[in-house]
């Protein structure tokens, strides 16, 4: 089985469970060979609230420095402070099929210790 399948039928097993809401919006991530994204999305409206990734006009000379897993925790500190900015302090993690460990894992401990409840 192809990783990409074996992904995907985590992602669906995960997202039977998860879903944010109002109160609790949904931290989702998406990690590329080079890139690392990171959204908060209300699926009760169907919008995306906050969304940061290594691409961003703010983040991309600071992450492009820097090793991936290095610029995944800066992403979680970015997605955390952007957060907290719109008054959101609570979510629910989606870790997108990915598995939990290297730069998912650094992103989610990033945003815990930048003040992001989940």
């Amino acid at each position: 089985m192809a990783t990409d399948e074996s992904r995907s039928k985590r992602k669906r097993r995960i997202r039977k469970k998860v879903s944010g809401d109002q109160e609790r919006p949904r931290l989702t991530v998406f990690r590329s060979a080079k890139h690392i994204y990171a959204q908060v999305i209300d699926d009760t409206k169907g919008v995306t609230l906050v969304h940061v990734s290594t691409m961003g006009k703010s983040l991309k000379a600071d992450a492009d420095d820097k090793a991936k897993t290095d610029a995944a925790k800066l992403v979680g500190q970015t997605v955390a402070q952007a957060c907290k900015d719109k008054g959101i302090g609570r979510v629910v993690f989606d870790r997108n099929g990915y598995l939990y460990h290297g730069r998912i894992k650094a992103l989610a401990e990033a945003a815990r210790e930048a003040g992001l409840d989940f």
